[in-house]
């Protein structure tokens, strides 16, 4: 079949993208499921800034490429031996697929799986095969997903069945948005009741954190960014003290208002900055949580005697420490039961032709989440 789908050719074109253009939305063949997938109809793909570390090459991945991995759709036809979901089935989609056989799969680790990973830096599904074809050559998979398309073929590793009560625009931001950030709270940091919470950056994943770090009753949670109106949403979300993370006593700041500094800092931007921010208001004896995924190539200068003598933890938190089939539903029902408004994070919808002017929102920081809308 035939397919719209935004296409990324080469990395590091210049913004603003409404100019240089690095998407092109352009017709794609679409190969059918293959044994152990599934095709799905796109009806709402969220715009994240791991898409736009791919635009601007600061993740490399192999091109040409169709980006987009935080989306949800509905279920159109099954590969061969796909037998738990049936054709109207409502999905979300998650950006690394469980192989459930592999070590980190084996000990409940599925954001750590061995295939999932080589696939994904290949740029093919689960199973290594490409099924998006464009003037003959192949097109490669973002994360196994390639959700800026109408219509999608992945594996059925890569889906979770949700409500269809479920608003598809809000279904979306489960399979990044909220996985990511709630997960590095709750699962990465598990954060009790009481304790006290630094996020360091306030996009869509950050500020699910937030709201992760609030459904979790943390006692006080310090937003830094350095945009004034993130602040100001930060403020309205349950943030007790929000820092301009400019100001040159902002790590000051955080430490007169928490006693010393936090029990657990995250660091949701990417940047080293942003990490080494998180690192210095952690308090004697707390935790540091990274989650965003800087260049590769930058290192953090980590003051060694700090680690022990003070007992400082540093952890990683890939996609929230997630165990999808087991999170997302818990995550959904405490969205429905109105704990977890993630809602309040969308900032925009757009169609898939201006994707690109999307993409310069998101750049230049004036959106949160913005949805793709699928008819």
């Amino acid at each position: 079949m035939q397919t719209r789908a935004a296409i990324l050719r080469a990395m590091g074109l210049p913004p603003p993208y409404a100019q240089s253009r690095p998407l092109a939305v352009e017709t794609v063949d679409l190969d059918p499921p293959g044994p152990g997938e599934v095709l799905v109809r796109i009806k709402a793909a969220g715009l994240c800034h791991s898409d736009l570390s791919v635009i601007n090459g600061d993740r490399p991945r192999p091109v040409p490429m169709v980006l987009g991995h935080e989306a949800a759709g509905t279920v159109e036809a099954l590969g061969a031996g796909v037998e738990d979901l049936k054709a109207g089935d409502h999905v979300v989609m998650v950006f690394v697929p469980s192989c459930g056989h592999c070590l980190p799969c084996a000990e409940g680790r599925p954001a750590l799986c061995e295939p999932a990973m080589a696939a994904n830096t290949a740029g093919t599904l689960l199973s290594g095969a490409r099924r998006l074809k464009h003037n003959g050559g192949v097109l490669n998979h973002l994360l196994g997903v390639a959700a800026f398309a109408d219509y999608v073929t992945v594996s059925r590793r890569s889906l979770i069945r949700v409500d269809k009560s479920l608003p598809f625009e809000h279904a979306a931001l489960f399979g990044c948005a909220v996985l990511t950030g709630v997960g590095a709270v709750v699962n990465t940091a598990a954060l009790k009741p009481g304790q006290t919470a630094a996020i360091v950056g306030l996009g869509g994943v950050g500020l699910a954190g937030l709201l992760g770090a609030v459904a979790a009753g943390a006692s006080q949670i310090i937003a830094i960014d350095v945009m004034a109106g993130k602040l100001e949403l930060a403020r309205k979300l349950g943030a007790t003290t929000t820092v301009n993370g400019r100001d040159a006593d902002a790590i000051e700041q955080v430490k007169a208002a928490t006693g010393g500094g936090v029990d657990f800092a995250f660091d949701f931007a990417g940047s080293v900055q942003a990490l080494e921010t998180a690192w210095r208001v952690t308090r004697r004896g707390g935790t540091t949580v990274s989650a965003g995924l800087p260049n590769p190539k930058l290192t953090f200068p980590l003051p060694a005697v700090n680690l022990v003598a003070e007992e400082r933890t540093l952890k990683g938190s890939y996609i929230g420490t997630c165990v999808p089939l087991r999170d997302i539903p818990r995550y959904v029902a405490l969205f429905q039961q109105g704990k977890l408004p993630v809602d309040k994070l969308l900032t925009g919808r757009l169609a898939l032709e201006d994707i690109n002017e999307g993409f310069d929102r998101l750049h230049r920081g004036e959106a949160i989440r913005q949805i793709v809308t699928f008819p």
